[in-house]
């Protein structure tokens, strides 16, 4: 029996915001990897799914360390490869669980990459992004009309953000948790922080929805956290 590969967006936080899809695969695959970023980090993507797991199926957990280290990451992706590889080989349904959508910011993505260059056959199953949900709990409509919607990791430099700031309609930030203070500031520069919320852990326990940016200044945010600004109000 020939084993299958599926990547499951496991969407935002909510448990009850996974596609049918995704729930019937979970229910009945053998194998389910759960990434997680740090020694004694609990895996969020696996909290979320927990209820939805069949009786047979086994859960192991991959470490992928949140690191600029290329050799630390070669060796993360080589070590997930082989493990998946294995399983693979066995005929076992294995699903790799990721947050939000698994072709978005993702670590699946480089799974997928080295499974489908060993010819495995994979499905990739999407999920609600974050920022998509972010803007649905906030109130925050994402593009209207001929607006454009620009996505940015705000693990880029600041500096290269201002001629991103200066020509979008409406700017997706994700990943802000280390460089906030500096974006809140080019947000101002760019007259788009009135029109601008931070959402951290959307559909989450100790969900934030914050929209006086100036507030969270100087204070640390949770790792799952995002801006969204716009041009133009909101409403």
């Amino acid at each position: 029996m020939n084993g299958m590969f599926y990547g499951i967006g496991v969407g935002p936080g909510d448990p009850e915001l996974i596609t049918l899809r995704a729930a019937k695969i979970l229910n009945s695959a053998d194998i389910v990897i759960a990434p997680y970023s740090k020694e004694g980090r609990s895996s969020t993507a696996l909290a979320i799914i927990e209820s939805h797991l069949g009786a047979q199926t086994e859960v192991f957990a991959s470490l992928f360390p949140m690191t600029y280290d290329e050799e630390a990451l070669a060796s993360a992706w080589a070590a997930a490869q082989d493990q998946i590889a294995a399983f693979l080989q066995q005929g076992k349904t294995v699903a790799f669980i990721t947050l939000g959508d698994p072709m978005l910011f993702s670590t699946y993505i480089y799974v997928y990459k080295k499974i489908k260059q060993l010819g495995w056959p994979i499905e990739t199953v999407p999920g609600i992004p974050s920022f998509c949900a972010a803007a649905s709990r906030a109130g925050i409509p994402l593009a209207e009309g001929q607006e454009m919607i620009t996505i940015v990791p705000a693990t880029s430099e600041c500096n290269d953000l201002d001629p991103i700031f200066e020509k979008a309609d409406n700017l997706i930030l994700m990943k802000v948790y280390r460089e906030k203070d500096q974006i809140i500031d080019r947000l101002a520069k760019h007259n788009l922080i009135d029109n601008a919320a931070l959402i951290s852990r959307c559909g989450l326990e100790g969900e934030m929805i914050i929209r006086d940016l100036e507030e969270v200044k100087g204070k640390p945010v949770n790792y799952l956290s995002l801006i969204i600004a716009k041009k133009s109000p909101a409403i």
